[in-house]
């Protein structure tokens, strides 16, 4: 299914299936609206939220941190979380377990927050992505790549299997920045994407997606490769890449 649609119903809190009738949307105009969904749900009473930021200030780190899991939850963290001081933020953050930041990721607008993410610990960043990528919510680890250093990318995916990796690259936000993860990868990993795909067919749609946005370099380090696809996707793969 189109990743625009996947994320779209990520947002509303749907299930991908209701909304299979935007199919023949262009990309471009599903992920403008929703961005503009994600907008409106996070700025909705964004006046109170404003306030709840400020009024932490006055309590110790290791507290709010305490009343961010066990009362707030992950959906009121998220909408604070772009609030609140950096270095706050990231203090409570240190102090929160994997399994809740998961959670709270996942309903995260990290364009809101980016501040805040690129400064917390690695080690945490990767407790997270080991949780998320036990949960397999693709979706989430797709939209943080792009707010994260470099650093921090390639240790993230170090962590992901070549399945895992194609699913995750289907639904980045920015489709762009496809070339420079892929070039973060070690040497040799290319391969092991091609060879995933080949054998599972629901990868087929993940792997032509990333192929599709390939720089000129690995194209061409790619096109050998792909023989070793099933006679169908390797058609689909060559049209692609042409």
């Amino acid at each position: 299914m189109n990743p625009e649609i996947l994320k779209l119903a990520r947002v509303l809190g749907v299930e991908p299936e209701r909304l299979a009738y935007l199919a023949e949307v262009d990309v471009a105009d599903l992920r403008l609206f929703r961005e503009q969904a994600t907008t409106t749900l996070f700025d909705a009473n964004l006046v109170v939220l404003e306030r709840m930021a400020l009024a932490s200030r006055l309590l110790p780190a290791p507290l709010i941190a305490k009343i961010a899991e066990k009362v707030f939850g992950p959906l009121l963290c998220a909408r604070i979380a772009g609030l609140v001081d950096v270095s706050r933020g990231v203090d409570v953050a240190k102090r929160l377990p994997p399994r809740f930041l998961a959670e709270v990721a996942a309903e995260l607008d990290p364009r809101r927050a980016t501040s805040i993410i690129t400064r917390i610990p690695i080690d945490t960043v990767l407790a997270v992505a080991r949780e998320l990528t036990r949960r397999q919510d693709w979706i989430t680890l797709g939209r943080f790549v792009g707010h994260l250093p470099d650093p921090t990318v390639r240790r993230s995916l170090s962590l992901l299997d070549d399945a895992a990796l194609l699913r995750t690259a289907y639904v980045l936000d920015d489709k762009t920045r496809i070339d420079h993860v892929m070039g973060l990868l070690p040497e040799g990993r290319l391969p092991g994407l091609i060879r995933a795909a080949a054998a599972d067919e629901t990868l087929w749609e993940p792997a032509l997606d990333v192929l599709s946005h390939l720089g000129e370099a690995r194209r061409a380090a790619v096109l050998p490769l792909l023989d070793e696809l099933p006679e169908g996707l390797r058609a689909r793969a060559q049209a692609t890449m042409r």
